[in-house]
């Protein structure tokens, strides 16, 4: 298989999707000279097959606002392969959702499934509706539009959706209420819910959570650790804020947060009480990060990413492409040694390449970011059981699922002297759902 015209046939198949072909691009890279050495997968097709969808759905979504006006919002579910699994990834409603971002979120979302080890397959949907700024009842009018409509292409052993951005636990109530009213069942077709209704103990900690277990890994298999490390972090939503208070557990010192306004800058660090400032800010008050830099007298730079600040650690824990060429050139040059993605592919094609090049501890984040799904999986396992895990139990069975993460990175990306965790990564998240395909034949 030839990488060049592999990519040549996928962009005229899938005109104007960068962010998908930016995603496929990262894994043929290191999955197609894999693929030469073993005939089976070139035979049957396996990466032609893997970048398609097995299907699309899309639809309209129409809602009155409080003002009795009608509104329209376009929705998608991207179905992307079920090999291993029911369907499984998030739903995201934001301004900038398109067919492109979800085709790579479930195309991503696939991959990091199956380094889960759980039996997931992977898909992705949403809609360019923006909840911010919206009453609640509102939201609750278009979750319940838009479920009225999913809800048919769904289910505990079909496909199950959880949140993103976006979609908080105010929006999975709306939607799992909805489903449960349409369907008829209360069955685990959705995992996120809250604790009251089959939700699982650390879920909406559990990417924050997972992306520092993930580098902590990387550095014990170092002889290092997380403690007096100075991180730096983007973001203040859900992830952003279980990474910060992790780190803070583990002893490092977290510097960044950031929003779409701009960052902070607290050279003393967060600390317990701070975040849980930060938490209410975003949580219930949804104001700007700004506020953050009055209460505590820090720096805040307006419109600025936080990458130029001198850091140890990055914890890239925002959106996608939000670390590019410049700005990981910037990281390296100050010496930073691990990045840890928090979010879904935030760094640049180019900025990756930089990171793989210098041989830092870089960890994509079909890995690090692995943590938020791992739990749905196990949502989905206590639903089926009708129990709940303890907090504790569920936090050490996620430990041991970022561990194994980290093991079959390092069994596929072992190079000489270096473990290269994008290649470990995609030849493991591949093998998998491959060896599944496979098995069923020509589908």
């Amino acid at each position: 298989m030839e990488f060049d015209q592999f990519m040549l046939d996928l962009t005229r198949r899938n005109p104007s999707q960068p962010e998908f072909h930016q995603a496929v691009r990262e894994v043929a890279e290191k999955v197609i000279p894999f693929i030469n050495t073993e005939p089976k997968y070139e035979k049957a097709r396996i990466l032609e097959r893997m970048t398609e969808p097995d299907r699309i759905i899309t639809f309209r979504v129409c809602w009155e606002d409080d003002e009795g006006n009608v509104q329209m919002n376009r929705a998608y579910r991207v179905q992307f392969n079920n090999a291993i699994g029911p369907y499984k990834g998030g739903l995201r409603f934001d301004k900038s959702v398109n067919l492109s971002i979800l085709k790579f979120l479930g195309f991503e979302q696939t991959f990091k499934n199956s380094l889960t080890t759980l039996p997931m397959g992977g898909a992705k949907g949403g809609s360019d509706f923006n909840p911010k700024g919206k009453s609640d009842a509102e939201v609750m009018r278009f979750c319940q539009s838009f479920m009225s409509e999913l809800f048919r292409y769904i289910g505990s052993n079909l496909d199950v959706p959880a949140g993103d951005i976006g979609v908080g636990a105010r929006e999975i109530g709306y939607l799992f209420g909805q489903y449960k009213r349409m369907s008829g069942e209360f069955t685990g077709a959705m995992t996120g819910k809250g604790l009251a209704f089959g939700g699982s103990p650390v879920r909406k900690e559990s990417t924050g959570y997972g992306c520092v277990y993930f580098a902590r890994e990387m550095l014990s298999k170092q002889k290092d650790g997380l403690e007096n490390k100075v991180c730096v972090i983007s973001g203040s939503g859900n992830v952003a804020q279980y990474t910060a208070q992790k780190l803070i557990e583990f002893g490092a010192r977290v510097i960044t947060l950031s929003d779409r306004s701009g960052f902070i800058y607290d050279p003393d660090g967060l600390t317990d009480e701070k975040l849980a400032f930060v938490i209410d800010l975003k949580t219930n008050k949804r104001a700007k990060l700004s506020e953050y830099a009055k209460e505590f007298r820090c720096d805040y730079h307006p419109d600025e990413k936080p990458w130029k600040v001198t850091c140890d650690i990055a914890f890239p824990c925002a959106t996608q492409n939000e670390l590019d060429e410049d700005n990981a050139r910037t990281l390296l040059g100050h010496e930073c040694s691990v990045v840890s993605e928090g979010a879904n592919m935030p760094t640049t094609y180019e900025g990756a390449k930089l990171f793989e090049e210098s041989k830092i501890l870089y960890a994509p984040g079909k890995a690090a970011n692995a943590g938020g799904v791992a739990i749905s999986g196990l949502e989905m396992t206590q639903n089926a059981m009708r129990l709940n895990w303890s907090h504790e139990e569920v936090d050490l069975r996620l430990q041991n699922i970022m561990k194994r993460i980290h093991e079959q990175c390092v069994e596929y990306g072992q190079e000489k002297d270096y473990v290269n965790y994008v290649k470990g990564a995609n030849i493991a998240g591949f093998v998998k759902v491959a060896d599944a395909m496979i098995s069923y034949g020509v589908m």
